[in-house]
């Protein structure tokens, strides 16, 4: 019979999954900018960023608002790897003048019973950090502000809506600070559910879940930052309050309401609202099942239709008489006992029918959640990308923890409902105020850590003041080194290229290219044609260099190239044809003509013996007499820069510069023959290699290098050399970020404070993973995984500090490199005398190709420091194959025009 009646109440899995997926549209409905006006859902974001990492430690008050008592604790956090606290409390009554007076009253009371509490434990002489559980729905901004959206469980104190809950506590603290020597700072907000979480996330680290079911119900979780539109930033996580006991105020549940549910929100404080919690909460259970007791005996399906006043009466069934009711290991005997004091005379039938009602109404209380609950934990899968999660849910309430069958009941249901979820369910040992002091901990902990992650990378920030000065300082080394008497000690060295000219479209041909500046050589076929068809067609074949020729001898290293070489010919069927070949050697050489360069000194580690000081081309033409299988005619000895520039040169007649930003540093650039001293002549122009690399190697920018700066020099193959390079290219950003990282770790910032094996070794860190980092398109997932991948386990926290370290580092490169670059741009204007410089910088390497910021703030920097000139940055496409060909080209017809 029981069951006919309330058949509307008995929910299928089926019905429970059409609950879950309806949940999870109010989840998302409640999380956008533009849907979450009208939603009912609020998802209100907590500003709790952190879960507890064991490290939190120190004294910390909690006050507590929101339940039938105010409660005030004392929480000692230790941090002694056991993760325990020390709670000690004092509960207060409020009065009901106190809950339904007016705002400056309330706040009042809990300072005067705070005050009690500290004097009570003897702790009015120190300064402590409060945390304030305010279990009512608040707006919040920030962790330690919010506004109050509406009263519920009782309260209605006046003046309080739609103000800053925090600030009124502290007014009140502060009238109380000088007469009686107290000292609060209210460190943080939080809701009792965000408490319940945290307090359980202290226990066990995979809590990121927290349920209330008790008078009230909600429910919060650990949300990603990029799906949370109501807060700025995408990096991390942040606790959400769901307030989900308005679900369904939208009449979105309205078909699993029954006329009972209607009956009992008719007769509550505040129709229409609340109406989930209603179906759930503790608090309305008790009077749902007197309204159906009531109907049935109506119906005279009960105590012989007699009704008594007692069951006339709201309230009289409470949920205490619901779980006495449910205790079925002691029979009816409960059951007899409470419809008795009701008036009521039961027999058997009456007390199993009675008992049966308590049991539909709570199971669909437990059915409810857990399909609320299975919605919250699908989304926090689907997050995390995984097909299979673990993890664990804080739970806090009287429902909960008294009713006899309930917390089975939910269990099972939640299982059954989402079988990829392995949940454990933590009970909260001290409730909500613990939970608020655990918050403050980690509020108190993350501010200090803040400051001494501040202090670390502050001295990589450089103000706009300090670019100036490496701007004039590089000025200062590029005159250095183009006057005579100063060329010989200066740091930047003004290599002369020998190459005077720039495309003009005239060049054709056929002409090889060998290009050597990393660990992989490359061999190019170029044919060149001029005219209205124009184009360079390219054929090339890559070789490896293998590390111990890269370190062996000299004529081993050319040995090889040639060998290569001879690959590269066979391949295309051209061994017989002596071709005009450019040599793009990327090292620093000296050059006495086109054709000949003396190697300076080894870069990009490099090491082969009885090079330096040597004409590489010689030693190239010599490997190739040794070979004595063909023979080319080397026209050109080319710096990848030359190359990059005279590439873009091709297609651009603007273009005098040429910048590489990829595993080393360095620019060339089109400087007036006047001003080039070392080499003889006035007329025109010649390209010089700067070889900037080395600016800073005689210490005049030691003011702006970093300690990490200094370990990753003298841990390189060339301490103390290539000092500019070390701070902005590509080979050495990864090694300073790594240094940064085993600093933070050892401080305990980062990574619990252990540092991997993998973090010990050297060049772990390549910069294809900062530019992956950096990537905005990037969750932080997807960084952990790359962290995952280098042997380095994160949290999420730790991810967002490894995303701003690499931020920092690649930031301050491209900053140095915009400011070197300036005083480029700079002279070039001097150069030509002109009020505003139009000009093209021609550019390649891998850090501005392929990071995503670098570019930018190259750009952005180069245009604070040389505002009058307007610098076009172009991307060369091969300009360590296809430059040297064109440069080739460009000496060929600069020679056959000298013969004519």
């Amino acid at each position: 019979q029981v069951d006919r009646y309330l058949y509307h109440m008995r929910l299928s899995d089926d019905a429970l999954l059409d609950v879950m997926a309806r949940f999870q549209a109010e989840m998302v409905k409640g999380l956008g900018r533009d849907t979450n006006p009208t939603a009912t859902v609020k998802m209100l974001p907590s500003f709790v960023r952190s879960l507890p990492d064991g490290s939190e430690k120190g004294d910390f008050l909690a006050v507590d608002l929101g339940g039938s008592q105010f409660r005030a604790h004392q929480v000692k956090v230790f941090d002694d790897g056991k993760q325990s606290s020390q709670l000690e409390s004092k509960f207060y009554p409020t009065p009901k003048e106190v809950i339904q007076g007016n705002g400056a009253e309330l706040f009042d009371y809990i300072a005067d019973c705070l005050l009690d509490f500290m004097e009570t434990k003897n702790l009015k002489h120190k300064k402590l950090p409060l945390g304030f559980t305010f279990s009512f729905p608040c707006r919040q901004t920030k962790l330690e502000e919010g506004v109050l959206l509406a009263w519920t469980k009782h309260f209605k104190v006046r003046g309080v809506q739609d103000t800053d809950v925090v600030s009124s506590l502290r007014k009140a603290l502060q009238k109380h600070k000088a007469s009686f020597d107290i000292d609060v700072d209210v460190l943080a907000l939080v809701n009792d559910t965000v408490g319940t979480m945290m307090t359980c996330g202290y226990d066990d680290q995979r809590c990121e879940v927290g349920l209330i079911i008790g008078t009230g119900t909600n429910a919060c979780y650990m949300e990603e930052m990029r799906h949370i539109d109501l807060v700025e930033g995408d990096e991390g996580r942040m606790c959400i309050n769901t307030e989900w006991g308005a679900f369904g105020d939208d009449g979105a549940l309205d078909d699993l309401r029954t006329e009972f549910d209607r009956e009992l929100d008719l007769g509550s404080l505040n129709p229409g609202k609340q109406l989930f919690e209603k179906m759930i909460s503790s608090l309305y259970l008790g009077e749902l099942v007197r309204l159906i007791v009531l109907k049935m005996t109506k119906e005279g399906l009960l105590f012989n239709g007699k009704v008594s006043t007692a069951l006339l009466t709201k309230g009289k069934i409470e949920m205490k008489h619901v779980s006495a009711m449910e205790k079925y290991k002691e029979g009816l005997s409960n059951t007899k006992e409470i419809l008795t004091e009701l008036n009521l005379f039961p027999s058997e039938e009456d007390c199993i029918a009675v008992q049966h009602v308590c049991t539909i109404v709570s199971f669909r209380s437990a059915n409810l959640c857990a399909a609320a609950l299975a919605a919250i934990l699908t989304r926090l899968r689907e997050n995390k990308k995984l097909l299979r999660m673990r993890t664990t849910v804080g739970i806090d309430g009287g429902l909960y923890k008294t009713h006899p069958q309930y917390a089975k009941r939910l269990h099972k249901v939640v299982r059954r409902l989402v079988p990829t979820c392995d949940v454990r369910f933590l009970l909260s040992a001290s409730g909500s105020g613990r939970g608020a002091a655990v918050v403050t901990a980690v509020a108190h902990r993350l501010a200090a850590q803040r400051q001494r992650i501040d202090a670390t990378l502050a001295p990589f920030l450089l103000p706009l003041s300090t670019l100036r000065e490496v701007k004039d300082k590089m000025r200062t080394e590029l005159e250095y080194g183009l006057k005579r008497e100063t060329q010989g000690s200066a740091t930047v060295k003004m290599l002369p290229t020998y190459v005077c000219g720039t495309p003009d479209g005239t060049e054709k041909g056929k002409f090889l290219a060998l290009d050597l500046g990393g660990t992989n050589f490359r061999v190019l076929l170029v044919k060149i044609k001029s005219g209205r068809r124009r184009s360079v067609q390219m054929y090339n074949k890559i070789f490896a260099i293998p590390l111990e020729i890269m370190q062996g001898t000299g004529e081993e290293l050319f040995d090889h190239i040639v060998q290569c070489i001879a690959d590269f010919l066979e391949y295309m069927g051209i061994k017989g044809a002596r071709l005009p070949l450019g040599f793009t050697f990327s090292f620093p050489c000296r050059q006495a003509s086109i054709d000949k360069g003396t190697l300076v000194g080894w870069t990009k580690g490099f090491k082969a013996t009885d090079c330096e000081g040597e004409d590489v081309v010689d030693m190239l033409r010599e490997a190739i007499r040794r070979r004595n299988e063909f023979d080319l005619d080397i026209v050109a000895v080319v710096n990848d820069t030359v190359g990059t520039m005279m590439t873009c040169g091709y297609e651009d007649p603007n273009c005098e510069i040429g910048l590489i930003a990829g595993t080393g540093s360095n620019v060339c650039y089109m400087e007036d023959m006047k001003n080039i001293e070392i080499v003889e002549g006035n007329e025109g122009k010649m390209c010089i290699n700067t070889e900037w690399g080395a600016f800073g190697d005689n210490g005049c920018i030691d003011n702006i290098r970093t300690k990490y700066d200094k370990e990753v020099d003298e841990g390189s193959l060339n301490p103390g050399k290539q000092r500019y390079e070390k701070m902005t290219s590509g080979m050495y950003l990864g090694e300073i970020v790594r240094q940064i990282l085993i600093d933070l770790t050892k401080q305990g910032l980062l990574f619990r404070g252990h540092i991997s094996e993998s973090l010990r070794k050297r060049g772990i860190f390549e910069t294809k993973f900062l530019s992956q980092i950096e990537s905005d398109r990037l969750a932080l997932l997807q960084v952990r995984r790359i962290l995952q991948q280098l042997g380095l386990d994160s949290t999420c926290d730790d991810s967002i500090i490894v995303k701003e370290v690499c931020g920092v580092v690649s930031r301050r490169a491209a900053q140095l490199c915009g400011a070197g670059l300036a005083a480029i741009v700079e002279k070039k204007r001097q150069n030509r005398g002109v009020e505003r410089l139009q000009i093209t910088v021609g550019v390649d390497g891998t850090l501005y190709k392929l990071h995503p910021h670098f570019s930018r703030v190259l750009r952005e920097t180069v245009k604070e420091l040389a505002p009058q000139c307007d610098v076009t940055f172009m991307l060369s496409e091969d300009g360590s194959g296809k430059g040297a060909a064109l440069i080739t080209a460009v000496a060929k017809r600069l020679h056959n025009v000298g013969q004519k």
